[in-house]
């Protein structure tokens, strides 16, 4: 007897799909934006909105459709990504459309609106096609070219605000260093997977550091070194920074290694250092941060670093409430670089710390799917997609509250910008197939159970 019935394994549990919860958590989620559009419209104008009932069953058809798309092709995803992604969503189109009340000329929630319903598509479309994420190692330094393309594109365009970044023909303008950032982070992925084992066991040792061989390291850093260098000619330090630590953060992912991450902490330091003194858009941006009230001081009024702060204040614990707040006075980056200090200034601390609890349990879920899932390139692909909103918030967080200087970037879902909210999505999209591959049960053995050998002693 080689095998007996007790040597067979007990049945997989199967797992709970939990899209019941989805969709509680995104009816939810269109309720609170619904709300935050009708108080906007009974504190400024008195009356709800007219295109209130619209407004609530658009962004209530586009979650369910993005709910249907999520049932259907990634039926184990994490339950909680899309209604975040929608929440923030709904609430970035209440404050721009609070802050267009304030110009008239100006409105920018209806083409906001139309670039979320673009992201939504493509959000279905990525769920639909990308079926298994490994087929996206196979295009590695296909995404790397496409993305070294995007970065060069703008340079070949008039500035904007003092940045080249921008990508404007006639009417329309796109910023393609949002997208970018996700090939390079498909890019970093496989070839972090490909040469994990290398970068861990093969080099010298210079102190207490294993140094990789030139011929495994100097890729990646050499695409690293030539994409941080066309941001810095473009002016565009807030991508640069979020570049920056996406690589230290897969690099260190990848090899287990506090040292690189001293080490490249270091060499930011040093290239911040030389640029901020040498760049004058950069020097001038690093003085308004030391000094933000240094304008009110020479007679010349408030500068927006200033009137950001003012405003966070003014908000205190509760807020003014939604539309009875002054941020815009901060000028013409409101709606995108300082639209969090609407936030603060009419949701107060309170809200505030709930939009960062909401970004905060969007990452982590993409850290628990890195967890879970069993191939190295999926780890990485995870981490350092669900990094990349945790670095945006922080950089322009820091920057508008004062804690480091502006960097110019949009807050994900919530800042204008069609570029950015595309990008959200897609990354959402991303999170979505990664976490369904990480919680879908293992495939059950199609033929019969192999047998155990006996031991000889035990016949």
């Amino acid at each position: 007897m080689t095998a007996t019935t007790a040597d067979t394994p007990p049945p997989r549990p199967r797992r709970a799909r939990r899209r019941g919860v989805e969709l509680s958590l995104l009816v939810g989620a269109v309720l609170v934006a619904v709300q935050g559009y009708v108080s906007v419209g009974l504190a400024r104008e008195g009356a709800v909105p007219p295109d209130a009932v619209g407004y609530g069953a658009g962004l209530g058809l586009l979650a369910l459709l993005a709910h249907l798309a999520v049932r259907l092709c990634a039926p184990y995803a994490d339950p909680l990504l899309l209604p975040i992604a929608v929440l923030l969503n709904g609430l970035g189109l209440v404050l721009i459309y609070r802050l267009d009340l304030e110009t008239p000329a100006d409105r920018a929630a209806p083409a906001q609106l139309v670039w979320s319903t673009l992201g939504v598509a493509l959000f279905i479309v990525a769920v639909a096609v990308l079926r298994d994420h490994r087929l996206a190692q196979r295009y590695a330094y296909l995404s790397v070219a496409t993305a070294l393309v995007l970065l060069l594109a703008p340079i070949f365009f008039p500035a904007v605000n003092g940045a080249k970044i921008w990508i404007r023909i006639g009417g329309l303008s796109f910023q393609p260093g949002e997208f970018a950032k996700i090939l390079l982070a498909v890019f970093f992925a496989a070839y972090l997977a490909g040469s994990q084992r290398a970068l861990n066991h093969t080099g010298r040792r210079v102190w207490r550091l294993r140094l990789p061989t030139g011929r495994v390291l100097g890729p990646i850093v050499a695409i690293w070194l030539l994409s941080v260098g066309v941001l810095v000619l473009e002016r565009d330090l807030g991508t640069s920074l979020l570049f920056f630590g996406l690589f230290v953060i897969m690099l260190y992912v990848a090899t287990g290694r506090i040292g690189w991450t001293a080490v490249w902490l270091l060499v930011a330091g040093a290239g911040a250092f030389v640029i901020g003194r040498l760049e004058p858009h950069v020097n001038g941006r690093v003085a308004d941060w030391l000094h933000p009230f240094a304008s009110i001081e020479a007679g010349q009024g408030p500068g927006q670093l200033a009137q950001s702060l003012f405003a966070f204040a003014a908000g205190g614990m509760t807020g003014t409430g939604l539309g009875l707040g002054h941020s815009a006075l901060i000028g013409f980056a409101t709606k995108s670089d300082f639209i969090l200090a609407t936030a603060g200034e009419e949701l107060g601390l309170a809200g505030l710390t709930a939009i960062f609890l909401l970004y905060a349990l969007l990452v982590a879920r993409g850290y628990r799917a890195a967890l879970d899932l069993r191939d190295p390139f999926g780890q990485l692909l995870a981490v350092g997609l669900a990094s990349i909103p945790a670095l945006q918030v922080f950089v322009i967080a820091g920057g508008v509250m004062g804690l480091i200087p502006l960097t110019g970037m949009a807050m994900p879902f919530l800042a204008q910008g069609g570029s950015s909210v595309v990008a959200n999505w897609i990354i959402v999209a991303l999170l979505i197939r990664l976490s369904d591959s990480a919680r879908a049960p293992a495939p059950e053995p199609t033929g019969p159970p192999a047998p155990v050998p006996v031991p000889e002693g035990a016949r």
